[in-house]
């Protein structure tokens, strides 16, 4: 079958609708953060999506602790949906109520149709009214009562999808463990730093950008002209290397029972809305690529699709909607993918090269647990350990931190990121730069992916648990700096890479045509 390739164009560049599907910078996804003056503006989720199943109760009978958990998380905006809430389920209770009258009513008046002698007690004055109106009168009434329970019911229906909307846009709760404020918390270390004084070092440091300049790894210049800033190429041992750092973290959480999967790189806006990708404030943009849409598809109700920011959205969504069997419980998962992201934002110093770049390689590891604190635990503490053994056997110098509450984001109750030490960064924040991150998100993506288990007789839903074993581009670039050797003008790679690489360093040689 012969396939039709179409071009790439940006959707705000387009002078008239194209049938293409392209892609553009998403502001919103699927279960994005609803308008409290407008909430019909909020983007309906498709009848093909799971159902969500929110502990509204909760919520509302927890109100200040969930304002207050927003305000520590920097999700002011969200802050204000607990009370909200509260408000809109009194108002839904007022309806319920005069639904009910209306209802009697109703019952009263079409058994007056029916059947007059049914209708007994002269002691009851709306019943003696009912028994005086003629059944034209009786008829326009029942009418008109049909026509308010109608209005009834459509506010009703409002309130209950603006209190659940509200609901899936506040964030998790927040561990004990996490740190409030904006300071993380160091736990240890991992590997010693390879200039413990670096004042008394005549070491020269170079950053992975002039050092994959010199040696013919990286280029930038032409992925700037094929694609933008925050594209690359990988060229000749430096595309070798990003293999081998792939099959290195592969092997490692294969060797710890991790299964191997390979997910893809394309999901619905509302997976990953639901696994917690989704802004902050009402304005704020996601660093999620959208597949534009046809007024056509648009108009069928088609659902959003969106480029993964990382495989933790498609393997979360591995078992949306589906049930786990509680013995295959915990169930552990690691894939390789093409991980896309805007990466709004301006471009710096600290940010040059492959520190932050739109499209890049990761190995992801997510599972899914019983819903108790020991067994995720037991299992977050695995995935850190894995990492550790990673970076370590990399030989680079990290710092293993706990991170505070205002770096959550909306679907981590706990988060421990692994900075590596990155010489071209030391000016910033002594050299460190986050390599990997591991989180605890309770039953916030199961929720609402509808992703449960049966235990006793009764449907619970399982914790989850992600974390990075490797993102490439910024770990080849530390192994790049950390291994330079300026008088061989040459990276010595760590011992663990030999085997892939077929050589123990990576040499200036002339110029390939």
């Amino acid at each position: 079958m012969r396939v039709t390739r179409r071009p790439f164009i940006c959707l705000q560049c387009r002078p008239m609708p194209l049938k293409p599907r392209l892609f553009h910078h998403s502001t919103r996804l699927g279960n994005s953060t609803p308008s409290s003056t407008s909430p019909d503006s909020t983007p309906t989720r498709p009848t093909s999506a799971p159902r969500p199943s929110i502990d509204v109760k909760h919520i509302r009978q927890n109100p200040t602790l969930y304002e207050q958990n927003c305000l520590e998380r920097n999700y002011k905006f969200q802050s204000t949906y607990p009370a909200r809430i509260n408000t809109l389920h009194q108002q839904w209770q007022d309806q319920q109520r005069d639904g009910r009258h209306l209802r009697e009513r109703s019952n009263l008046l079409r058994h007056q149709i029916a059947n007059p002698a049914s209708i007994q007690g002269d002691e009851d004055s709306a019943l003696q009214q009912l028994r005086e109106m003629t059944k034209e009168q009786l008829l326009e009434e029942a009418k008109h009562l049909k026509m308010q329970l109608s209005s009834i019911e459509a506010n009703e229906l409002r309130l209950t999808s603006e209190i659940e909307e509200l609901a899936l846009s506040i964030p998790n709760l927040t561990s004990e463990q996490t740190p409030r404020g904006n300071e993380p918390l160091v736990l240890s270390y991992i590997n010693d730093h390879p200039e413990p004084t670096p004042a008394e070092s005549d070491r020269v440091w170079r950053s992975h950008v002039h050092i994959g300049s010199e040696l013919g790894l990286l280029d930038f210049a032409g992925a700037a002209t094929s694609s933008g800033w925050g594209w690359y190429y990988l060229l000749d041992e430096g595309a070798q290397l990003e293999q081998a750092l792939i099959n290195f973290a592969l092997r490692i959480a294969t060797q710890h029972g991790w299964r191997q999967v390979t997910p893809p790189s394309i999901v619905y806006g509302h997976i990953a809305a639901a696994c917690g990708f989704q802004p902050r404030d009402q304005n704020g943009e996601t660093q999620i690529y959208a597949l534009a849409q046809s007024a056509a598809d648009r108009e069928r109700g088609k659902p959003e699709l969106v480029l993964a920011g990382t495989a933790e959205i498609p393997l979360a969504g591995m078992k949306a909607d589906s049930i786990i069997e509680e013995a295959d419980l915990p169930l552990k998962r690691v894939g390789v993918s093409r991980c896309y992201r805007a990466e709004a934002g301006a471009r710096g110093v600290d940010t040059k090269g492959l520190y932050r770049v739109h499209e890049f390689n990761k190995v992801e590891m997510f599972a899914w647990t019983e819903p108790n604190l020991s067994a995720t635990t037991e299992l977050f503490d695995e995935m850190v350990d894995i990492q550790t053994e990673i970076l370590e056997m990399l030989g680079l110098h990290c710092r293993v931190l706990e991170m505070p509450s205002t770096d959550l984001g909306a679907s981590a109750t706990r988060k421990c990121d692994i900075e590596a030490f990155f010489p071209s960064r030391r000016q910033k924040n002594e050299g460190w730069g986050e390599v990997t991150s591991a989180s605890i998100c309770t039953d916030y993506q199961s929720r609402r992916l509808a992703t449960r288990f049966k235990s006793g007789g009764k449907v619970n839903f399982p914790w989850t648990v992600n974390g990075t074993a490797l993102a490439v581009p910024r770990v080849l670039a530390a192994v790049l700096e950390n291994g330079w050797d300026e008088s061989q003008m040459q990276v010595k790679l760590p011992e663990c890479l030999w085997d892939s690489m077929g050589r123990d360093s990576i040499e200036m040689k002339h110029r390939r045509k």
